[in-house]
Order: C-alpha cells, then structure tokens, then sequence
C-alpha cells in the first residue's frame, strides 16, 4: 500500500492540531474552572445554564421579599404584643374604678391614664415598619389612626397590597387599624371592615367619663366586656399574623434547598472537575508527545534507509 507524502503530512498535522487544540482546551478548563467556553461546546447545557440563571435572579428578588414581609410581620406581631399589654392596664384600670370606693380625684386621675393609654395605642398603630409605611396603615398610604378635630378615630381599613414571594404567591405582610381596632364588624370584599365598635373610640369614652364631674358608675356597666372583646380582637389577628409568618419561614427554606439543589446542577453543567480534566490532559499530552515522535521518525525515513 502506498500513501503519498502529501497525505502523510495532511493527516499528521491535523491529528497533531487536532491533539494540541484539545490539550489546549484542557488547560483553559483547568485554569478558567469551567468547562463551557462558548455556547457552541454544549449548546443543550448552555441554554439549561440561562434557565438556571434566570431562576435565580427571579429566587433571589423573592428571597428579599421574603426577608421584608418577616420583618414587617415580626414588627406587627411585637406592636400587637404591646397592644395586649395596654388593654390589660385598661381592664386593671376600669376595675379599680368600678370598685365605687375611689373618690373624684383618683376617678378623674385613672380616666386620665386611660386617655394615656388610648395615645400610646395610636402611636403603636402608627409606627413605621420596615419598608417606611405605617405599621397599620392602609392602602392609600394615610396614617394607620387618625384623630379629626372633633375627636372621632379614622382608622385605616383598605389593605395594602400583598408582597410577592413566589411564582403567583403574595402574602399580607401587615393588618389594616380598622381590623386591630374594630370589634364586631364585617368584612367587605375589598378587604376593608364596616361597621363594629371602634376600640379606641370605645376607650375614650371610657376615660371621658370617668373624668366627667357627672360621673355615673353606669356608665362602666359593659365597659370590661367590651375591653376584653376588643383584646380577643387583637389575638384574632396577631394569630393571623403568625400563621403568615410560618407561611414566610416555610417559603424561605424552599427556596433555600432550591438554591442549593439549582447550584449543584449549574456545577455539575458548567464547573470543571479538576481531577478528570487533568488526568485527561496527561493523557492528551502523552499522545501527543507519542504522535510527534513518530512523525518525526517517519517523516526522517527514505528509500535509502531500506537498502542499506
């Protein structure tokens, strides 16, 4: 069989290229720690890689979302708390009153620590929470509580909207004063309460009285049922607010295995593995050290050689 010169050196060079193009390539692996140069070396895992990509900086917006509602509802839930705290002094309070043995002094002094108290609820509920808003506030953005000049309480009831923590998922970080504030009433479709017993309005009547020079001990007939119901009112929601917040907590440990198990799967598409690729490039090289030295030897031969 006889191959001509020219194709001996055709096939020896583009096996030699070939060989150095790959141990090249090997190399860049190797010092670049990725195995994906150009879309072009693995078309399939490339567009697999953009998927995971934009996965993540879809999971990462949520998981700061998330981040924002936990504050919010952990902000909500310790005003809640505080609330409790400041309607079990106004059923203290309204007890010693009622026991008909204060005279007008002390009567008049616990209507004013009551009227205290009805302040320091309004200030609760119009905190600021994490992301500037009121704490209670509504959608509209106006404070959670508001006192018009003839003393009556506007209370915050349009919700606002929910924080978005997932594909199709919101949750509502915080509750509006109308539903803190009002016992007994009804739900509406918009999420806003009608009617019911504005607690704070309730306990301002109650201090007004007991400051009133005509004070009539009737008028404190219901006054501790209707603390207590308005205390069951703040329980209602503060459960409802820590049902939110285990939703929360469950939401970001999916995505925290989410982000694990989409990092192993981008390793596993895009990152060398150091100890495979370098042996493969020992391998590379010692085929083609082989390869040239052949070449060498038989590019050195002629026709002379075989008559000696």
């Amino acid at each position: 069989m006889q191959v001509a010169t020219s194709l001996f050196y055709d096939r020896s060079s583009t096996s030699i290229n070939a060989l150095g193009a790959k141990a090249e390539a090997l190399q860049s692996q190797i010092s670049t720690g990725t195995k994906l140069a150009a879309p072009s070396s693995d078309s399939a895992a490339y567009q697999r890689l953009a998927g995971l990509k934009r996965d993540a900086v879809a999971d990462k917006a949520y998981v700061a979302n998330l981040g924002t509602a936990e504050s919010v509802l952990k902000q909500g839930d310790t005003s809640l708390t505080a609330i409790t705290d400041q309607l079990q002094s106004a059923t203290e309070l309204v007890t010693q009153a009622k026991t008909g043995t204060l005279n007008a002094a002390n009567r008049k002094a616990i209507g004013e620590q009551i009227a205290g108290l009805v302040a320091t609820l309004t200030n609760l509920a119009n905190a600021k929470d994490a992301r500037g808003q009121a704490l209670f506030g509504g959608a509209d953005g106006a404070p959670a509580v508001a006192i018009s000049a003839n003393g009556t309480y506007a209370l915050a009831a349009k919700p606002v909207s929910g924080i978005p923590i997932g594909d199709g998922q919101t949750v509502q970080a915080n509750e509006t004063a109308a539903r803190v504030f009002t016992v007994g009433g009804k739900t509406r479709a918009d999420g806003s309460i009608a009617g019911g017993t504005n607690t704070l309005a309730m306990l301002s009547a109650i201090a007004t009285a007991l400051q009133s020079d005509d004070f009539k001990a009737s008028a404190l007939d219901t006054s501790l049922s209707d603390i207590a119901a308005a205390s069951d009112q703040v329980s209602t929601v503060q459960a409802s607010l820590g049902a939110r917040a285990a939703r929360v907590d469950l939401e970001t440990a999916r995505l925290t295995d989410v982000a694990a198990d989409r990092e192993a799967t981008r390793s596993g598409l895009e990152d060398t593995d150091i100890t495979t690729t370098v042996v493969e490039l020992q391998k590379t090289m010692t085929i083609l050290s082989a390869t040239q030295a052949s070449f060498t030897k038989l590019s050195a031969l002629s026709l002379f050689d075989y008559l000696r």
